[in-house]
């Protein structure tokens, strides 16, 4: 299958591996790169600059395929050194990059003079569009059914994809909600060009999180998320546990006056380690998506993404064909 998302990233399948805090390493990243798709690995998950060239170059020893960097752009008073990150995406040999968070306009330049192709995610068309403007090569447009940071607009993807579709150049993947080849044709319909799999990828016998939390996913269903921080404009789909229903109950009592002080021992990343690395599933909250309720079993990522292409290829070539006759 060729979009213009595999002719610009020189994959064979129009699928993305986001970007995921604890859970984009090498062994994930590599074994998607390996299955024709676009593994990513997630820079702020390592502690420096210099460990963040070291999983590139154990990543670079795992596949010879293209993989890629996500670097979240996180508010300006916590900072990391985004310069020497990107140096060490640069010396890496890395040719597309996930931005996510506020916008890498300050950055585009040090990337786009790299030859890195850069793909933002947004959240609403407007985003997007502000992406096009500041150069970004595509968009991973993020519906109110995504795992992590949906925005505070609520749109879903049905209608947020033919949006995109009508107001885009650049080439767009639908994110949120995607987990077999059901989504992908229902994503290119829609106007996308591939697709973007954050949730599905974890409950694969190579994402690098303990078994636990996959077990978690296959037993869930759609109704199971829960959106915490909406106080703080901040919100977030994770899954529903302990810690999750105690941040509902402070920012039920507390209402618009929650701050992240109040949660913050239920939401840090030493927190969320507990849950992704040690299996303690009632230690903080970690992000999920609604296509939990899709998660049924825990394949390798080939036998995953090699699932999805079949899929796709009988629904175009059997079901949709046969309509039309």
């Amino acid at each position: 299958m060729k979009t213009r998302i595999t002719e610009l990233f020189g994959i064979e399948h129009p699928i993305i591996q986001g970007g995921m805090h604890y859970v984009g390493y090498a062994e994930l990243a590599s074994a998607v790169s390996n299955a024709g798709g676009l593994g990513i690995i997630t820079a702020l998950t390592q502690p420096t600059p210099e460990d963040l060239a070291r999983e590139i170059a154990r990543c670079h020893e795992m596949t010879d395929k293209p993989f890629g960097v996500n670097l979240t752009f996180l508010p300006s008073f916590n900072a990391p050194p985004y310069a020497e990150y990107i140096a060490a995406i640069i010396e890496g040999g890395i040719k597309a990059v996930e931005t996510a968070g506020r916008s890498p306009e300050q950055w585009m330049p040090m990337l786009k003079d790299a030859g890195i192709k850069v793909i933002h995610k947004c959240t609403s068309v407007r985003h997007s569009l502000k992406a096009e403007r500041i150069g970004c090569d595509a968009v991973s447009v993020d519906g109110f059914e995504c795992g992590g940071h949906p925005g505070e607009d609520d749109i879903p993807n049905f209608i947020l994809l033919p949006r995109a579709a009508e107001e885009l150049k650049i080439p767009f993947v639908a994110s949120g909600g995607m987990a077999d080849g059901r989504s992908l044709v229902a994503a290119l319909a829609l106007g996308a060009e591939g697709m973007n799999m954050g949730t599905r990828f974890i409950a694969t016998k190579e994402a690098p999180v303990h078994d636990n939390v996959k077990q978690a996913l296959v037993a869930s269903d759609e109704l199971q998320t829960r959106l915490v921080m909406r106080p703080l404009r901040n919100t977030e789909r994770v899954l529903s546990n302990a810690a999750v229903e105690e941040i509902l109950r402070i920012e039920a009592e507390k209402g618009n006056a929650t701050t992240i002080e109040d949660i913050r021992h239920l939401v840090t990343g030493g927190q969320n380690r507990k849950v992704l690395k040690e299996g303690d599933m009632d230690a903080a909250a970690w992000s999920c998506g609604m296509v939990c309720g899709l998660i049924h079993d825990v394949p390798t990522v080939k036998e995953l993404i090699d699932r999805i292409m079949a899929e796709a290829d009988t629904i175009i070539r059997r079901r949709l064909e046969g309509f039309v006759a």
